[in-house]
């Protein structure tokens, strides 16, 4: 299936604001509302915690901040809505009160969807890419809201039981684009999509380092592209290290990805990425 559009998006409408990619990368934070994020120092499980984090990413230079009551780590169990919603909304709230920052919803629920933009989230940032779910997509068209969606098989309980690829781009960038032919179907307008290859999300070590080099064939797509890179376990089989050790290998292939075309890193350090992005936009600004 071709791409609908080639020339991907220099900017997206967020309510009153824009997402400016003009200005690559936008830095994505990661706050995780949830006792089992794959990365222990991330959680913030009390309300207390999770908005001193956030204010925290705000000082160091945060563009969005990307919130998240269900851990989606290989293996993991849902949980409810209802759980879900006492995990986030508060958070929500609190930061729209006191803070001037975009916020984006991390979920697979249609109702954490709801419940969130209602509480004043900006975007919705879905793992499940919408498939097949079109009361979720209807919504998000309604809403007029960005809304992420990710390339991922199987669901995070299942998807690294034994995930395999032929052609590891041809695929990723086909079942994208058959995600977002779902999206525009139901309604959801093209320059609202941001997509996301979905590293470690049912993919091999070799398949998240071809993705990282082969970033600009998924941007030919057309639309801008969040790389979900942070600490994550390709990294640790890399470098032999835990997580907690894997800071230099995350800001090192994360680079790599702005430099193939990435416009929204999704970290967990955003006082180190900023600075990765004075330096690059340092070189590439230089005459």
């Amino acid at each position: 299936m071709p791409p609908s559009f080639t020339t991907p998006l220099q900017q997206i409408k967020c309510g009153k604001k824009m997402l400016d990619f003009k200005n690559h990368p936008l830095i994505m934070g990661v706050i995780n509302t949830t006792p089992d994020s794959f990365f222990p120092a991330s959680r913030t499980p009390d309300l207390k915690s999770a908005l001193s984090r956030a204010e925290e990413m705000i000082t160091a230079g945060a563009d969005i901040l990307d919130i998240g009551g269900e851990s989606t780590r290989p293996g993991s169990d849902s949980v409810s809505a209802e759980t879900e919603i006492g995990r986030v909304i508060p958070l929500v709230r609190k930061l729209k009160k006191n803070h001037d920052i975009l916020i984006s919803i991390d979920t697979q629920k249609l109702a954490v969807a709801k419940a969130a933009l209602s509480a004043g989230a900006d975007i919705v940032n879905t793992v499940s890419g919408l498939r097949d779910d079109d009361d979720f997509a209807y919504f998000i068209a309604r809403q007029q809201v960005p809304v992420i969606i990710m390339h991922m098989r199987g669901s995070p309980k299942t998807m690294q039981n034994n995930p395999n690829y032929g052609d590891t781009i041809s695929e990723i960038t086909h079942e994208l684009e058959e995600l977002v032919q779902h999206a525009l179907a139901c309604g959801i307008n093209h320059n609202r999509i941001i997509i996301d290859p979905g590293i470690g999300f049912g993919k091999r070590l070799h398949d998240n380092l071809l993705i990282i080099k082969h970033l600009k064939k998924i941007k030919a797509l057309g639309y801008p592209v969040l790389i979900g890179i942070s600490r994550k376990s390709f990294l640790g089989l890399i470098l032999d290290k835990p997580v907690a050790q894997r800071l230099i290998g995350t800001i090192t292939a994360n680079t790599i990805a702005v430099l193939n075309g990435a416009d929204i890193i999704r970290v967990h350090d955003i006082e180190e990425a900023s600075e990765m992005k004075k330096v690059i936009r340092a070189i590439e600004d230089s005459d």
